[in-house]
């Protein structure tokens, strides 16, 4: 018996319209949130015509405070970010009632024809919020040093030791510990923006007649460096495209950032930013996916690991102070990798 969809259920059926409501799975995400569908009856809803459609997040207590994300969605959507607003909200028991974006995640609509156009209009969006000031009721915590680094460690931790049960010698741990140094202070010399955290094509939806993608997930939102956003949206875990087309939209971003106000980078040092902060990036990712499969038994995560792998060993090649790190990942970690988990996918748009 799941107790807590009862809770939810009734919960729901308290408001005007709901009455009768069933709440239909949508989806669960990496956290222990979940979501469901639940339909308003037409005779109370705002829209002339048929049932209208709305989402309730469950997210419960113990594991999930929800007051960032009702604190930033309220904060954003007042802004004009297109985040989904708040219905209802109920923050003891964890469940809230929210605007419905739809299912098309904007990873399952990118192809060849629909790329530069969903990208474009993601980047703009994404310069929209890096411009917002801190929402008054959750000043967002700074990516720090502590926080940066901290999630670099899960690579070795997660994704080396557990997940592929190498036993790291002295020399790879000081390895380890200079690639992260120089990291760390790229991400640090950056200007600060607010920062969605995970801004990529599982997070952003793309609506019926509306150009601007649906932001869902950014209740983890910090201040941080200007390239972190832009990096997991071009150099996505779940899909990969052709160096030059990654190299033009970082481009329209640098230039729409920069009339922002929010940076005065040139090209070439932006570019740098941007691939040190995605190399950042991939050995969080790569060691949460690991975690995942371990901690909490979602093991399709896994097939992620090479693309993400990838990334690094593509971005460490192009840095001379990076290359005996390069050559690690590439002679020592990748080959297990692929021995574990299969080969990294091809160049070119590749997702499952």
């Amino acid at each position: 018996m799941d107790t807590r969809l009862q809770l939810l259920t009734n919960w729901v059926r308290q408001f005007p319209g709901f009455e009768q409501s069933e709440a239909e799975p949508v989806s669960g995400d990496a956290s222990f949130r979940r979501y469901f569908r639940v339909w308003q009856h037409a005779g109370q809803a705002k829209t002339n015509g048929g049932d209208v459609p709305f989402i309730v997040m469950d997210a419960p207590p113990e594991h999930e405070d929800c007051e960032p994300f009702v604190a930033i969605a309220r904060h954003w959507h007042q802004q004009g970010i297109a985040v989904p607003e708040i219905v209802q909200a109920d923050l003891e028991q964890g469940f809230l009632l929210l605007e419905d974006f739809g299912d098309q995640l904007m990873l399952g609509q990118l192809n060849e024809e629909s790329a530069d156009r969903l990208y474009r209009n993601a980047l703009e969006e994404l310069t929209l919020i890096a411009r917002q000031p801190s929402p008054e009721a959750h000043p967002l915590p700074p990516y720090d040093a502590t926080l940066l680094e901290r999630e670099m460690a899960l690579f070795p931790d997660w994704l080396l030791e557990q997940h592929l049960g190498m036993q790291l010698e002295n020399s790879e741990r000081a390895l380890l510990d200079t690639t992260f140094s120089m990291l760390r202070e790229s991400a640090l010399a950056q200007p600060e923006v607010t920062v969605h955290r995970d801004y990529h094509s599982r997070n952003l939806l793309v609506r019926p007649n509306e150009p601007r993608p649906g932001v869902i997930d950014f209740q983890d939102a910090v201040t941080g460096p200007v390239t972190y956003d832009v990096v997991s949206l071009l150099k996505d875990c779940y899909i990969q495209w052709p160096e030059a087309r990654i190299c033009d939209w970082l481009e329209v971003f640098r230039q729409g950032s920069r009339d922002a106000g929010l940076h005065r980078a040139d090209p070439e040092t932006f570019r740098q930013w941007f691939e040190l902060m995605g190399m950042q990036r991939h050995l969080k990712a790569a060691g949460i996916f690991a975690r995942l499969s371990i901690r909490d038994g979602k093991h399709g995560y896994l097939n992620d690991i090479p693309r993400t792998v990838q990334y690094l060993i593509v971005a460490s090649s192009r840095q001379p102070a990076l290359r005996h790190f390069h050559e690690w990942l590439s002679d020592t970690v990748m080959p297990r990798i692929e021995a574990s988990i299969g080969p990294a996918p091809g160049q070119g748009h590749s997702h499952q």
